[in-house]
């Protein structure tokens, strides 16, 4: 809409354009089934370490990246630029050359490049390496889809919530509030970005996790469908912020949504209790649904046997008896009567009657062992008793010892209990007291980063996420290319230092600075690229800063943190029992008095002090663009190393080119070794003989034949081509189109 609006405008015409506006008008007002949106293209990226020359695609440094001229020429430090090249210099605008900076358009091939920025060794003998690459995300991805296709765990994304708030751009403000296609726009931005993160992704067993607000969840959660009809999605509900987020006229924000899309065989894990010593649970012997009643038939329904007396002392209060079957035609009055005891049929307070759980043959087994009981006494109601049972999920644990028995009551019931509790499943409502993003957020990273960075995600917020899905895959490989602050990779070395894990997370963030800051740099005369504008942007400024001082256990200013990870919360235990009167039966009654205590959601979590760190390392890059006939050429092969490594599987340090590299690199610590000149081959195979642990290895050769033949010989590695599988890669511009 917004391309068609531009073009009427053109229109000279008045009638005619009037005429062509009414009609679009009532064509937009029809409704539409189904997502719809236009399909916006994103900013062009800049390309700062290409040179500007006569040709290039250009943006000024300090505008906008899609408002693009072409240099027609240059001299003395400046550049003749133009809209159209073809238009000669006609209204040709003139720049300093400095102020400008070469720029790629949507669609057209790009040569990305990881150049260092720095890193962080907190585990030299650990073979985990993390990485943060700054970079616009659209392009990182295409970059990760060469690394990383089809091979990733888990992604998890915060992606901007589109409400307009400018701390950071990257945050929530990807489009003007004022925008009429804001909506629209913000999913065209997400619909590419998710294309490529799905190639990324193990299609045979892996998760897409996607954080929203009310904003955009509806529009995300249509997308999600319309991009993954072969995944398993469900939206869970997490209370973030329990005061409430203040709304003059509307209700107080106090939760945000997460998406699980689940691919192949991913699937949410059990969570286990904390609490110790967990009594099994007893469950009430009668049916509760309609489809259960007496004299119901159909399937699922209870068989015919299921309607018997069951007999309870009424002095001591135990059960002495299990009474046979009462045929559906009889009435229950015609049970046999027995001195001193009361018959109890399942019946409901309605006085519908209903069916037992189990057959009476089998309530007799689980009242001569201890697994039936008669509770609370309702003389006024139709059942005189609550009768409950042990289910066969707990008698199976009991007798392979998962559940502990520690004796029997006074009535002869079995008193057992879990040790460290039991697993469930969690829920799709989360109402977490460690998923608060001013306790568990703000007030983690304010210590480390002096309040660099507002609004960011609870650490368990994350954790749990990502413990739900990949607990069981203590290998994993995670995604973030929405890093923000850095939450995720944290979250990650948090995990693995609770179960001695070895994941790798892989981030992404641009580097924007924050609004008030832009203002203020431009107003000193700096622009985007200027060392000062740079080093205040939130990958420099924020994400790695907390990667460093996580992972070695300070702040920035070099203090070590304070205090243990976990979260402790109110808690209240039985302290005794008391006789107290009732205010219902004004009788003296036996209660239980409870004492408020504390209790840890995350026990082993709360034996990590901050100040220790993580036994991890980190690599921090910042995605460049090569020329592409110097890549071909192998002018530029120092800077495709870190490409390499991570390709390779990202194992040591990531290696640097000194001097003369030769005809061979072998890197044992990082696992690969390259061939640079395959004349040499035969001696390289001997030297990788002599070698233990290479893994990959990368063959340059312009000729197909040649490396087929060479990749065939070195048995058992893995290989590529270069420069062409490179080259191909991003010539064919996957995922681009």
């Amino acid at each position: 809409m917004a391309t068609l609006n531009d073009l009427v405008g053109q229109i000279e015409n008045a009638a005619l354009r009037e005429r062509i506006e009414e009609e679009i008008k009532r064509v937009v007002k029809q409704k539409k089934f189904g997502l719809v949106f236009e399909e916006h293209l994103p900013e062009c990226t800049p390309l700062w370490e290409i040179p500007v020359k006569r040709g290039s695609l250009v943006a000024k440094k300090d505008g906008k990246m899609d408002d693009v001229w072409r240099v027609a020429k240059i001299k003395d430090g400046k550049a003749i630029c133009v809209r159209d090249v073809t238009a000669g210099e006609t209204n040709a605008v003139e720049f300093e050359l400095s102020d400008l900076v070469t720029v790629a358009r949507f669609g057209e091939p790009i040569y990305p490049f990881l150049k260092p920025l720095g890193s962080v060794t907190n585990a030299p003998d650990n073979d985990l390496w993390h990485t943060l690459i700054e970079a616009d995300n659209y392009h990182a991805l295409q970059f990760l889809e060469y690394i990383y296709g089809g091979k990733v765990d888990c992604i998890y994304i915060d992606p901007p919530y589109n409400t307009g708030a400018k701390d950071w751009k990257y945050n929530n403000n990807y489009v003007d509030d004022n925008d009429a296609y804001r909506h629209s726009k913000w999913l065209s931005m997400m619909q590419k970005r998710l294309a490529l993160a799905k190639k990324l992704l193990n299609p045979c067993d892996s998760v897409l996790i996607v954080t929203i607000d009310e904003k955009e969840y509806l529009h995300l959660g249509c997308l999600l469908e319309e991009m993954f009809p072969e995944a398993r999605i469900q939206m869970v509900s997490s209370v973030i912020n329990p005061a409430g987020a203040g709304r003059q006229t509307e209700f107080a924000r106090t939760d945000e949504y997460v998406y699980f899309v689940q691919m192949g065989s991913s699937s949410v894990l059990p969570e286990s209790r904390t609490t110790t010593q967990v009594p099994i649970i007893w469950d009430s012997l009668r049916r509760s649904s309609l489809a259960n009643a007496r004299g119901v038939h159909g399937k699922g329904a209870c068989g015919p046997n299921q309607f018997y007396p069951i007999y309870v002392d009424d002095t001591t209060g135990r059960i002495v008896k299990i009474g046979d079957p009462i045929p559906e035609n009889v009435n229950r009055d015609s049970a046999p009567v027995i001195p001193g005891c009361t018959a109890v049929f399942p019946i409901r307070p309605n006085g519908k009657e209903m069916n037992w759980g189990i057959k009476p043959e089998e309530a007799r087994v689980r009242l001569k062992n201890g697994f039936l009981r008669a509770g609370k006494h309702t003389p006024n109601e139709p059942q005189k008793y609550v009768i409950s049972y042990v289910t066969g999920g707990n008698i199976k644990d009991i007798s392979t010892g998962k559940a502990v028995m520690a004796g029997y009551d006074k009535d002869g019931c079995v008193i057992a209990y879990y040790p460290t509790g039991r697993d469930k499943m969690p829920t799709t409502n989360w109402n977490r007291p460690s998923h608060d993003a001013q306790q568990y957020g703000t007030k983690i990273i304010n210590p480390l980063l002096e309040g660099r960075f507002p609004y960011p995600k609870s650490l368990y917020a994350v954790y749990d996420c990502l413990r739900f899905v990949i607990a069981n895959k203590p290998n994993a490989t995670v995604v973030d290319f929405f890093a923000g602050s850095g939450t995720t990779l944290h979250a990650v070395n948090l995990l693995n230092a609770e179960d001695g894990g070895n994941r790798q997370c892989v981030m992404v963030t641009n580097n924007e600075v924050s609004d008030a800051e832009a203002k203020s740099l431009t107003e000193q005369g700096y622009k985007p690229g200027d060392e000062e504008w740079e080093r205040l942007g939130i990958a420099r400024y924020v994400t790695w800063p907390r990667t460093v001082c996580s992972i070695e256990g300070h702040d920035v200013k070099g203090q070590p943190l304070k205090g243990n990870y976990g979260v402790e919360i109110d808690d209240y235990i039985v302290d005794e029992e008391d006789t107290v009167v009732s205010k219902t039966t004004g009788k003296p009654t036996k209660a239980k008095i409870y004492k408020k205590t504390k209790r840890q959601m995350y026990p082993r979590l709360a034996e990590m002090a901050m100040a220790d760190g993580f036994k991890a390392n980190a690599a921090f890059f910042k995605l460049g663009f090569l020329d592409k006939t110097s890549v071909s050429l192998g002018r530029q092969f120092r800077e495709m190393l870190p490409t390499l490594w991570m390709k390779a599987g990202v194992h040591g340090p990531c290696p640097k080119a000194s001097g003369e590299v030769g005809d061979m690199l072998i890197l044992p610590k990082n696992k690969f070794a390259v061939l640079l000149e395959e004349s040499a081959f035969r001696a390289f195979q001997k030297e990788l003989a002599q070698v233990d642990g290479i893994e990959t290895v990368y063959i340059v050769t312009d000729y197909g034949q040649s490396y087929k033949s060479m990749a065939s010989a070195l048995k058992g590695k893995t290989t590529y081509q270069l420069y062409r599988d490179y080259l191909d890669n991003f010539r064919i511009n996957k995922g681009r189109k």
